[in-house]
């Protein structure tokens, strides 16, 4: 964890009265935002303590660590999290207490229960109406075009309205998957690495976890995991039998 970022209400919504941040930061910190070369989280505190009556959320700053996963990645993402429960009070110390820590998932979830996967999904760039909406192909001897729209509206309502399908950028959406089944988390990333590594990404390196069914988004991008809406958090660990490590490469 990073640090810790502060909220007071404001004219209906939310507006920061202060931040905390680890005296000792990663060292690719930097590639994602300007970090100060040495921070001293004490003046920091002192000004939390005197509007603390006035704190209605705190949430946590938190970074990844894509070099542990040996991908080619090395600029971190950063994520902030509402720490949620407990009075404001509550919060704060428990924050504090994992703030410059490094936390394992095995510490927010257990096998068993399910997930919520948020993920981006694979970005196709500036495409068509025919292959961002599905329209028909019009007739080969149809004027001006053949893959566009026969006819974008009326005269009246003198718009173009929403529902006319219109050529834009497809696909690079954010997605959110219901109910995802932890199936088995462990340390050892050999455990479940089939023979010459996952394709476009590798072996596991790190601790993992595995999840019934499928995620959004193409290899080695950020998949965000939360405890589910609408599923049980913790449910009974399944026994997982056999591992089928063959080679995805048909070797």
């Amino acid at each position: 964890m990073s640090g810790l970022r502060f909220y007071q209400n404001w004219n209906g919504g939310l507006r920061a009265v202060g931040e905390v941040w680890a005296s000792e930061q990663s060292k690719d910190l930097g590639r994602a935002i300007k970090t100060p070369e040495k921070f001293d989280p004490a003046p920091a505190w002192e000004k939390i303590e005197k509007v603390k009556d006035q704190v209605k959320e705190v949430r946590a700053i938190v970074s990844s660590q894509p070099r542990l996963a040996k991908i080619g990645k090395k600029e971190p993402d950063l994520l902030e999290l509402k720490i949620a429960g407990g009075s404001v009070q509550e919060q704060l110390d428990f924050g504090k207490k994992l703030l410059g820590r490094e936390v394992k998932i095995s510490q927010v979830f257990k096998e068993g229960g399910d997930v919520d996967v948020i993920g981006i999904t694979k970005g196709k760039g500036i495409q068509g109406p025919m292959k961002r909406w599905g329209i028909k192909k019009l007739k080969h001897k149809s004027r001006k075009t053949v893959r566009g729209v026969g006819s974008i509206g009326p005269w009246h309502p003198h718009y173009v309205m929403y529902s006319v399908p219109r050529a834009g950028q497809m696909g690079f959406n954010q997605r959110t998957e219901y109910n995802k089944q932890i199936l088995k988390i462990g340390e050892n990333g050999s455990e479940v690495t089939p023979k010459g590594g996952y394709l476009h990404y590798g072996p596991i390196k790190t601790e993992y976890a595995m999840l019934r069914g499928t995620i959004p988004g193409p290899s080695k991008r950020l998949v965000a995991l939360r405890h589910p809406a609408r599923g049980q958090a913790e449910a009974e660990a399944p026994k997982v039998l056999a591992l089928n490590l063959d080679s995805k490469q048909g070797a």
